[in-house]
């Protein structure tokens, strides 16, 4: 399950947010939201397959956490992503700032040099 595609949908990063707090029962989850039990349960199974919650049982009760394994695979994409961001935007920089790629600059009060066309 995509990491990504789980945390798109609106209920289940409210959920994470929640147990982002603290341990939670599915029931507890549950009553926070104007949703079914079983969306609920839908849901919970999205994030479990995805690795970003993990259940326990506890009694009769499930126990729902943060699953820290998801969460690195969250911030290993995003690293990767600020390195590819940075190295090509460093590049960029380089390269507008060599002399030939500067652009003359002119006055509110000077025109452009009109060009001529071609015949």
């Amino acid at each position: 399950m995509d990491t990504f595609y789980a945390l798109a949908d609106p209920t289940r990063r409210r959920i994470v947010e929640l147990l982002g707090r603290g341990e939670r029962t599915a029931g507890s989850i549950g009553e926070k939201f104007d949703v079914s039990a079983p969306a609920i349960s839908q849901h919970l199974k999205v994030l479990r397959e995805a690795k970003l919650v993990r259940v326990r049982p506890q009694g009769q009760q499930r126990i729902y956490s943060i699953d820290p394994a998801g969460l690195a695979e969250i911030e290993a994409w995003l690293e990767r992503t600020r390195r590819f961001w940075a190295a090509s935007l460093d590049a960029l920089e380089r390269e507008l700032s060599k002399p030939e790629n500067t652009v003359k600059k002119f006055s509110t009060t000077q025109t452009a040099p009109k060009q001529r066309r071609k015949r």
